[in-house]
């Protein structure tokens, strides 16, 4: 009878765990098999720029269709929108250059080298009209002017910066990966300002921003979200989320934020104000699904995906393979509420 009890009870926990408020509801197929990492939505004009192998595919949210393709963007990783100067920025990693195109034309406007090594996240700061380039190999930032396109400057950051996000009024924030900290960069001076650290948090990857509540959610590689106040960097709460994240955003209408996780779930967590944080619901979404993009407009989730092949056998030469990713399966998941 008690083990019948403790069964029925973790049945039941697991099946809340999985509760269908937000689903997936569709699967968009893109050609190609390059892997993968950013996406972002171009709330205005709704078409979704997801990083593919060497291009990027620019999807239409109406049609859910493939309208255009950005070719050489060589190790292409991030995609940061201006809509009030109909730019794109895209960082091409294996090329340390900033391609920049036209949102609405899609055309190519420059192609901008830099000296920092392996571009990776960008974040486009309407407040200052700038562009901040996150370079992994070099550990630093590249700061372009986003109207003339043109370097300002390089930033030190002593460590390999990962996803960044601006509070709209002169604040730049991004997660230091391996050295497990968020550092505060000012619009206007260029300057680092702040250095703090989110242990228990280990290996912050992405990185969203509660305005109102001044609150950043950073997710780590040991399965926790740190919560932190983005005024003085103490840590607010932290919570569990699910294997291989590398992605979160935050619905500021809903007040939800999701974790992308590569285990193939979202946890869904709710910010009722700024001390009441609880997580709502795990979705389920396709293994390997680890990066993610809101829709402002539609509140729609966006996550790349592939499915993959067996994984090779490790030999002296290849310690550590890695499956292939099946031909003809690259497709992006819409994940929404009901």
């Amino acid at each position: 009878m008690k083990r019948f009890l403790i069964a029925s009870i973790l049945s039941l926990c697991f099946s809340n765990s999985f509760s269908q408020n937000y689903h997936l509801a569709n699967k968009i197929s893109i050609e190609g098999d390059g892997g993968w990492d950013y996406l972002a939505v171009d709330n205005i004009n709704q078409h979704l720029f997801v990083s593919h192998g060497n291009e990027v595919n620019v999807i239409d949210l109406k049609s859910d269709k493939t309208i255009a393709t950005i070719p050489n963007t060589k190790g292409v990783h991030g995609i940061a929108i201006a809509n009030d100067l109909n730019k794109a920025f895209i960082t091409d990693g294996k090329d340390n250059a900033i391609t920049i195109i036209s949102l609405d034309t899609f055309d190519f406007i420059s192609k901008v080298d830099i000296n920092g090594q392996k571009p990776d996240a960008i974040l486009y700061d309407e407040f200052s009209h700038k562009v901040f380039s996150y370079n992994a190999k070099s550990n630093d930032a590249t700061i372009l002017d986003a109207v003339t396109n043109k370097i300002i400057k390089v930033i030190p950051l002593g460590g390999k910066p990962e996803f960044s996000v601006t509070n709209s009024k002169g604040l730049i924030y991004v997660n230091i990966e391996d050295k497990n900290e968020i550092k505060t960069i000012d619009a206007k001076t260029l300057e680092v300002i702040a250095t703090w650290s989110i242990a228990p948090g280990d290996e912050p990857s992405g990185l969203a921003i509660d305005l109102e509540n001044n609150l950043l959610f950073s997710v780590c590689s040991n399965e926790l979200i740190i919560i932190v106040n983005a005024s003085n960097g103490k840590i607010v709460k932290t919570l569990p989320i699910g294997e291989g994240c590398d992605g979160v955003v935050f619905d500021p209408i809903k007040k939800l934020i999701f974790s992308s996780n590569g285990i193939g779930t979202i946890t869904e967590i709710k910010v009722k104000n700024a001390s009441d944080i609880s997580v709502v619901e795990t979705i389920k979404t396709q293994k390997s699904a680890r990066t993610i993009a809101l829709n402002k407009l539609t509140h729609q989730l966006y996550l790349s995906t592939a499915d993959y092949g067996e994984k090779p056998v490790p030999t002296l030469e290849n310690p550590k393979p890695r499956a292939a990713i099946l031909p003809n399966t690259f497709s992006v998941l819409v994940v929404q509420n009901k």
